[in-house]
């Protein structure tokens, strides 16, 4: 049962977390300072970048994207391997794949009733690959008697849950980890411990090594990494002063994230971990960060209110910042008790965009749906543990 509880236990407590202090950010739409086309950026990295998009508008039309949704339904229902998972973060995979990251993950079948048997095998993280015909298959570790997670739990218990993979060198992949640990026997009992890197063999996923990354300073690294021009910028989240707010690190050179990390303090980039400083407040444990026309998009859930149903946008002309006030994408529909499941325990969290997969001013965004009720509700409707995906199209006036 252990095992079962942890699964919505991050997403849960974290967002709690990143909002409880927090107060109502002010609702604005000036696009401001943004800094990237959607195919290449300019920007210089040190927070005084200059871009078209200042002082202009951003505004928002979303729709649900029917066939990746659909396509997930159908595949968590029928296929006998990936029935639910959260986190949801994408990498081209070449050979027209795409590698669908997931943290805590539900395999095995789904009942003709659509409830998921309650012993269900569970893992901490999977990927789901899609080919370029769209069909899917899921990879783990472990055996398919014993399955694990691609990244399997330590031998004294600590697991692991995923950040946003990256490309590596000899076309291996990489992927930041949160390791995580029990601090006692209760649903909440369990706490961050560490930053880590596992490093992925590109053809068959499966795992080739874990190494330390940095860690001394408690912010989680690893909520998106955005590749530019021979530049891994890393963002992580903290919470200082109860306001769960974005950092950034950058690694230089051919080696990914196992090169030298500096950290932006506000003003230039500093080897010490301990100068960084937050970048912009009110994001959810995963948020993306991609160029977007001459500047910047910051895509992720609203943490500025309790359980909030806001997915908005921030721009800026740099990867540091300064990001610009919130704009209102889309309202999750599945939330509370006057949402589409009409259930107070269901809530939504961490969406972010997937660049790769953008067509010009549309951009696709994922989110999560969960269920406090994580022993039962995840069991009697298997619907509910899985990625929802729109459709957001982008317009800059003014």
């Amino acid at each position: 049962m252990r095992r079962r509880m942890i699964a919505a236990g991050l997403a849960v407590a974290s967002l709690c977390a990143g909002a409880l202090f927090a107060a109502p950010a002010s609702a604005a739409v000036p696009a401001g300072g943004g800094h990237g086309n959607g195919q290449h950026g300019h920007g210089n990295g040190n927070g005084n970048g200059q871009c078209s998009l200042v002082d202009k508008t951003l505004t928002a039309t979303a729709s649900v994207n029917q066939d990746l949704t659909e396509t997930f339904t159908t595949y968590g229902n029928t296929g006998g391997e990936w029935t639910g998972g959260d986190s949801t973060y994408s990498l081209p995979l070449g050979k027209g794949k795409t590698g669908w990251f997931f943290s805590d993950t539900f395999l095995g079948t789904v009942n003709p009733d659509g409830s998921r048997p309650t012993d269900s095998p569970f893992v901490n993280n999977s990927v789901v690959v899609q080919d370029r015909r769209g069909d899917l298959t899921t990879i783990t570790g472990g055996t398919p008697e014993d399955p694990a997670g691609i990244i399997p739990p330590e031998p004294d218990g600590k697991w692991y849950w995923i950040g946003d993979p990256t490309p590596g060198r000899h076309g291996t992949v990489q992927v930041p980890l949160l390791q995580f640990a029990r601090t006692g026997t209760g649903q909440w009992d369990f706490a961050w411990t560490a930053n880590r890197l596992a490093t992925l063999d590109g053809r068959t996923l499966q795992l080739d090594s874990i190494v330390d990354l940095p860690s001394a300073t408690g912010i989680n690294w690893g909520s998106w990494t955005l590749e530019e021009r021979g530049t891994t910028y890393v963002y992580g989240i903290a919470d200082p002063g109860g306001v769960r707010s974005a950092y950034v690190a950058k690694v230089q050179g051919g080696d990914g994230l196992t090169g030298t990390w500096t950290y932006w303090n506000g003003t230039t980039w500093s080897a010490s971990e301990a100068d960084a400083v937050p970048v912009v407040p009110y994001v959810a444990n995963e948020f993306s960060v991609a160029p977007f026309r001459d500047g910047y998009l910051l895509v992720t859930q609203d943490t500025s209110e309790l359980f909030s149903t806001r997915i908005v946008a921030r721009t800026s002309c740099s990867p540091t910042g300064p990001f610009t006030d919130p704009v209102e994408l889309y309202r999750t529909p599945e939330t509370g008790a006057l949402g589409s499941y009409a259930d107070p325990d269901v809530f939504t969290y961490n969406a972010h965009e997937h660049p790769n997969l953008r067509h010009g001013n549309r951009i696709l965004v994922s989110y999560n749906v969960n269920t406090f009720d994580n022993v039962g509700d995840v069991y009697d409707d298997a619907s509910i543990y899985r990625p929802r995906f729109i459709d957001v199209q982008l317009k800059v006036t003014g």
